[in-house]
């Protein structure tokens, strides 16, 4: 969860958000070693007095500024492909739940055409928050999760475009009117984590939080079995 000051990414929850923390750790790392370097020859430039107007060609050092760089984007590009793949990967799930947006609260549904569990999740107003909870993110009715198993989230719409995203998880997914969406989420620990809609939906738009649950699997099912 996020904290005043803070100026990281929150805490991992999934195994997708360290994946996520890992390759922004890698890009940068990059960053950081092409700017220093690009800086240090600037600055010998700027201070060198050794000047030379009578190169006609140099093979050697085209092809070396050819060719680090394109190394340095396949350094990116490889994690960033295989990531990438990996964002889209559902697996083998053992938890299905479709979250549908609406104007403005979230709704959830567990289980197959038989047998549905479902109920809706609203943010709770300042008077009901107690003490320790967090103001404009806690909800009345939680969205619960086993962790240490895949979990499938169906996304979709009621009415204008939503979308469900929680940073601690690493998800990001649009709920769009007639679409369902999916995404696959593996919990790594038990813990609450909090997001919110990022589509501008409407007036109330910044004021649909999201709250998941993680528990184990025993608690899981005697949850959705109650």
């Amino acid at each position: 969860m996020s904290f005043w000051g803070q100026l990281g990414f929150q805490d991992s929850y999934s195994g997708l958000s360290s994946e996520l923390s890992f390759f922004h750790d890698h890009a940068m790392f990059v960053l950081v070693l092409v700017s220093s370097f690009v800086g240090y020859m600037m600055v010998c430039l700027l201070k060198s007095s050794l000047s030379s107007r009578f190169i006609v060609e140099a093979q050697a050092l085209e092809a070396a500024w050819t060719m680090v760089p394109g190394l340095l984007l396949l350094i990116l590009a490889i994690p960033s492909v295989r990531l990438l793949y990996l964002l889209d990967e559902v697996g083998g799930p053992v938890v299905s739940v479709k979250a549908i947006g609406h104007q403005w609260y979230w709704e959830y549904e567990y289980g197959d055409s038989n047998d549905v569990v479902g109920f809706d999740s609203y943010m709770l107003s300042s008077l009901e928050v107690n003490n320790g909870c967090y103001r404009l993110l806690e909800v009345d009715n939680r969205c619960v999760l086993p962790y240490g198993v895949d979990s499938r989230v169906l996304v979709s719409s009621g009415d204008v475009i939503h979308a469900w995203a929680l940073p601690s998880l690493g998800v990001k997914v649009d709920a769009i009117p007639g679409r369902i969406n999916q995404l696959g989420i593996h919990l790594t620990s038990s813990g609450v984590v909090f997001g919110q809609c990022s589509e501008i939906c409407g007036v109330n738009h910044s004021f649909m939080p999201i709250g998941v649950e993680g528990v184990s699997p025993e608690v899981f099912y005697h949850w959705l079995m109650g």
